[in-house]
């Protein structure tokens, strides 16, 4: 008896485009179910390695395409794993969410362009049937025995229905109903065109009408030689493998005899995102025994950072009948594991050395994976450490990327360390007060803005022998490296020590327990102060790798270093000396500190600071005796964020107040 079933929501958003889209290259259907015949049968290909209690075991793996140009149907079948009633249902009735949504909001975005660009990234290539089909029905038998075949029969609206039919073999019967429109798919000259186009490298057997021959190729293209193989054909193979139309960065086609023998194709994809353009639903590489796939997403065969390459492995000495479950255990896969890995970082330096403009757009999309694996993988790390690139002090475009070796080969006189610098982004780092000294001796920094450089730190400690250091280090000694250039500006006299002592009392007792202590500079020449680090080593840094992480973390406290000969200090200074209950004195105190903790990617609330902003300008704009302070919030001259201005003591400003989150 015949059941009817309601799509999921998202299913009839999705068959709606399709019904009525109005995409120029519906071919693209045949391709999609192809596809699916070719998982099929990949999966009934291993279950008959792995289970001797599988229906019509004999029968030929192969898929046949039948047209009959007076019903105006095409009929396309498999020999693969089936499916049962409950898999047409959960196959066929609902589809994950996030790609059915995925798939809407690109159509939408395409403005019903071109199929080739949507159709088969988002799971739902079954359902571009739709585009050419009035109506389809799919009989399915199970590779389970006992189990009955069923039917599933739908015309693209709201409901589809479920009933048992007849099918003698194992397999999957996709009948489609073409529409007036689609006519010309009913014909064998047509369909053959579309396969050699598509799906040349189909793993198994098409016959198409009554041929004896397949019109596939079938060819293992990975197995080939690669002087027999061209540009077009590996794009086409990747187009194939991974749905995605851009042509891949660069690609890797090996062989090996020993220690082991195997073949491999990988591809480098054009984009780094895996998410509504991703190219395959999964990272991992597809993973053939003898040309019998085994594992379709493998996650084994390259360590974690190189996850973003897509291709085909396919071993000779892997046995047919392993388990999946075994895949991960056995040796073969270690020492495939170890030789790929090698192979692709070899190929990475070799085009970071001799071709860096087209490595550098493979470290565009995915650098930040490369960064990480100095970080996961130490037993990586002299490997990895070549295909580091950075921005730096060298060059104000933050396009220009330079690599280690490119630094150390720029050297100071007498300078041993490198140098870098931690922010949020380039902007921000390069007007960082840190780097005076620096550019007033010519030593150049790196910048470490990506929000993965903490963390690659904790693994990169030196490189050939020369320490990295952040320049927000307080024992930092620059007085013998380089060349000290003249100041552009002419620099004041420094304060007087007791001058400064005064100011600094006043810094922290304004400031309290949210700074360790203040102390004068010896190094700054353009900004008031900064904030810096007395203690060494990575983990100094695991407030920000919290944050990345979206952990749980507490800001540091650091020490606080005054400018004894910036203008700012000499001003206070006098202002402190003439009145020292002026009520400017703290508000500049505080906006002192604030933008310290703004310069270093710290300051939890930098909105907070526009009141006292305000404050400053109309001071500097008029008279601060027309100030009227009695009504300015404590927040504001104090530095505590409150909700209220009455709620000064709330205990999660004082918090805030401390420089914690």
């Amino acid at each position: 008896m015949s059941q009817t079933f309601t799509f999921q929501a998202e299913i009839q958003q999705l068959l709606d485009i399709l019904v009525h889209s109005l995409y120029t290259e519906r071919d693209i259907f045949l391709r999609e179910l192809v596809s699916n015949a070719s998982d099929a049968l990949n999966r009934v290909q291993f279950e008959l390695l792995t289970n001797r209690d599988v229906v019509d075991a004999d029968a030929e793996l192969a898929i046949e395409i039948k047209a009959d140009e007076a019903a105006k149907t095409i009929t396309i079948s498999d020999t693969g794993i089936g499916m049962t009633q409950e898999d047409l249902v959960s196959n066929l009735g609902t589809i994950a969410r996030s790609g059915a949504k995925a798939f809407i909001q690109a159509a939408k975005e395409k403005n019903a362009g071109t199929a080739t660009d949507v159709i088969g990234q988002f799971g739902v290539g079954f359902y571009s049937v739709f585009m050419v089909a009035d109506k389809v029905r799919v009989v399915s038998k199970s590779y389970l025995k006992d189990q009955p075949a069923f039917a599933w029969e739908s015309t693209g609206g709201a409901t589809y229905s479920i009933e048992p039919a007849e099918r003698e073999a194992r397999g999957t019967d996709i009948i489609i109903y073409l529409k007036e429109d689609a006519s010309e798919f009913a014909s064998s000259w047509k369909l053959k065109d579309i396969i050699r186009k598509h799906s040349d490298y189909i793993a198994f057997p098409i016959y198409i009408g009554e041929d004896e021959e397949a019109t596939n190729k079938q060819t293992a293209i990975w197995r080939q030689d690669p002087k027999e193989v061209s540009d077009e054909q590996y794009n086409d193979f990747y187009k194939m493998l991974t749905f995605d139309w851009e042509p891949p960065l660069h690609r890797i086609h090996m062989r090996a005899d020993v220690p082991l023998q195997f073949y491999a194709l990988l591809y480098i994809p054009s984009n780094g995102e895996r998410n509504m353009l991703s190219p395959r639903k999964e990272a991992g590489l597809k993973l053939y025994a003898r040309k019998v796939l085994i594992q379709d997403y493998s996650r084994d065969l390259l360590p974690e950072y190189l996850q973003f390459v897509q291709g085909v492995v396919d071993s000779e000495d892997l046995p047919l009948n392993v388990s999946r479950e075994s895949v991960q255990a056995n040796k073969v896969m270690v020492n495939l594991k170890k030789t790929l890995t090698g192979k692709v970082l070899s190929e990475l330096k070799r085009l970071a050395q001799k071709n860096t403009a087209e490595y550098l757009k493979i470290y565009k999309e995915f650098g930040r994976l490369i960064r990480q694996g100095i970080a996961v993988s130490p037993v990586d790390r002299t490997d990895i450490e070549p295909l580091l690139f950075f921005t730096s002090t060298r060059s104000a475009n933050p396009d220009e990327l330079f690599s280690l070796d490119h630094y150390v080969e720029r050297l100071a006189t007498n300078q041993d360390d490198i140098y870098y610098i931690l922010g949020d982004d380039f902007p921000s780092a390069s007007r960082s007060p840190h780097l005076d000294a620096f550019r007033q001796r010519g030593i150049e920094v790196l910048y470490f803005t990506d929000p993965v450089d903490p963390f690659m730190l904790m693994g990169l400690t030196d490189y050939k022998g020369h320490k990295l250091r952040n320049v927000d280090e307080a024992d930092i000694d620059l007085s013998s490296i380089g060349e000290l250039k003249e100041s552009e500006t002419p620099s004041r006299d420094s304060l007087t020590e007791d001058t400064f002592e005064s100011l600094r009392q006043r810094f922290e007792e304004t400031l309290g327990s949210r700074i360790k202590a203040v102390r004068q500079s010896k190094t700054l020449t353009d900004s008031p102060a900064r904030l810096v680090s007395d203690e060494g080593g990575a983990n100094r840094q695991m407030y920000r790798i919290n944050r990345l992480l979206d952990r749980d973390y507490e800001l540091p406290v650091k020490t606080l270093e005054l400018n004894p000969r910036h203008p700012l200090m000499h001003n206070l200074s006098q202002m402190q000396a003439a009145n020292p209950a002026n009520p400017l004195i703290p508000l500049v105190v505080e906006q002192v500190f604030e933008t310290a903790l703004l310069q270093e990617g710290l300051h939890p609330d930098p909105a907070a600071m526009a009141s006292r902003l305000t404050l400053l300008m109309q001071a500097a704009t008029g008279s601060s005796a027309d100030l009227d302070y009695a009504a300015v919030p404590p927040s504001v001259i104090s530095g505590r964020v409150t909700r209220d201005d009455d709620d000064a003591g709330d205990a999660a400003d004082d918090e805030v107040a401390q420089g914690n989150t």
